[in-house]
């Protein structure tokens, strides 16, 4: 069974960070490229970055970039997000996802920016 769990999230000042976490299985998660998509409050999904499946190449969204880093460990089959200089924006359930036979995505892990 395909589980993705992320972990990380929780409350941030403004310009502090954070460091989610994706713990894939179920899957051979070196073979997929793998997303991290979030949802604000009353807003639908933004995608956020997304990584290649041997970690070389990344892309973000004009709002993560210069802030936000992707990463991943093949060997410990987890996908990471970490989160810099934190923005009220910022807030929102932060999903990883990947598609193989369909669409996957984990439960979802709260950020919350604020003072």
């Amino acid at each position: 069974e395909v589980q993705l769990v992320e972990s990380g999230g929780g409350l941030a000042q403004p310009g502090g960070s954070l460091r989610l976490s994706c713990a894939a299985s179920g899957f051979t998660f070196s073979h997929y490229g793998m997303t991290w998509v979030r949802q604000a409050p009353g807003k639908g999904l933004e995608w956020v970055s997304g990584i290649s499946s041997g970690g070389v190449y990344s892309t973000y969204a004009d709002s993560a970039k210069g802030r936000f880093t992707i990463s991943r460990d093949n060997a410990k089959d987890t996908l990471y997000l970490q989160m810099n200089s934190a923005k009220v924006e910022d807030t929102a359930v932060y999903y990883c996802n990947f598609r193989g036979n369909q669409n996957y995505w984990g439960q979802g892990t709260q950020v919350t920016v604020s003072s």
